[in-house]
């Protein structure tokens, strides 16, 4: 399995998913929100995403990240 890189980040976004990291913990239930691209001074990408159900976003560096798993909400619904 390559690694999630900038490209892989970009097909995520706007899209509810699991972040699978690589220490081995879960940060479950998020929708990608944005991108900020790294500056010169030696900050990394870092990915905003927003908690299901909350309104403050925060955010993690791409290099943390394994992998993103996609998730089906129309398995999730509130009833």
């Amino acid at each position: 399995m390559e690694s999630f890189s900038l490209n892989s980040a970009k097909s995520f976004l706007g899209k509810h998913v699991n972040l699978h990291l690589k220490d081995g913990s879960v940060i479950i239930n998020v929708k990608l929100k944005d991108i900020q691209k790294g500056s010169p001074l030696g900050e990394g990408n870092q990915v905003e995403y927003v908690p299901y159900g909350n309104q403050k976003s925060s955010r993690i560096s791409l290099r943390n990240i394994a992998y993103a798993e996609l998730l089906n909400l129309t398995l999730v619904s509130k009833n």
